[in-house]
């Protein structure tokens, strides 16, 4: 795995972020945060930005998103009870989907990176995304530092 670009490790790249309070739950035998909880704490963050972007109300009700690939690196360990900061952004921008990056703090340094895309379908079919939601995933665009 290549290490992650150097505005990858940043938050100041990042549109939005979200603290979180690590639990005892997240532990792993070593006393480290696991896997499992690496992956639960992005996910916090990806829905934060999901619904700053689309927000429930205004979504058609036809139109539908998923998962459709995570990727995360990590690069640092995590400890429990010292709290995580979850930065996320928008990285791509597709034709029927679009890419979160995101990368996770601890105690000022980057402990892990994550890469998602979203697929999002409307009445059952990948179609191109409307003008209104590329406008908003646009204003969500990392800012490389």
């Amino acid at each position: 795995m290549p290490k992650p670009e150097s505005w990858r490790l940043d938050a100041a790249s990042y549109p939005a972020r979200i603290d979180l309070q690590t639990r005892f739950q997240d532990m792993d035998i070593n006393g480290h945060l696991n896997n499992v909880a690496f992956a639960a704490l992005f996910e916090s963050g990806r829905v934060l930005l999901n619904r700053q972007v689309r927000p429930l109300t205004e979504r058609p009700s036809n139109e539908r998103t998923m998962v459709a690939a995570v990727e995360i690196n990590y690069l640092g360990e995590g400890n429990f009870p010292d709290p995580v900061t979850i930065t996320s952004g928008i990285g791509r921008i597709g034709t029927s989907s679009w890419t979160i990056v995101q990368a996770m703090f601890q105690n000022g340094r980057a402990i892990a990176s994550c890469d998602t895309v979203v697929v999002c379908r409307t009445d059952g079919q990948a179609k191109p995304l409307r003008a209104d939601m590329v406008q908003e995933l646009e204003a969500n665009l990392v800012t490389p530092v």
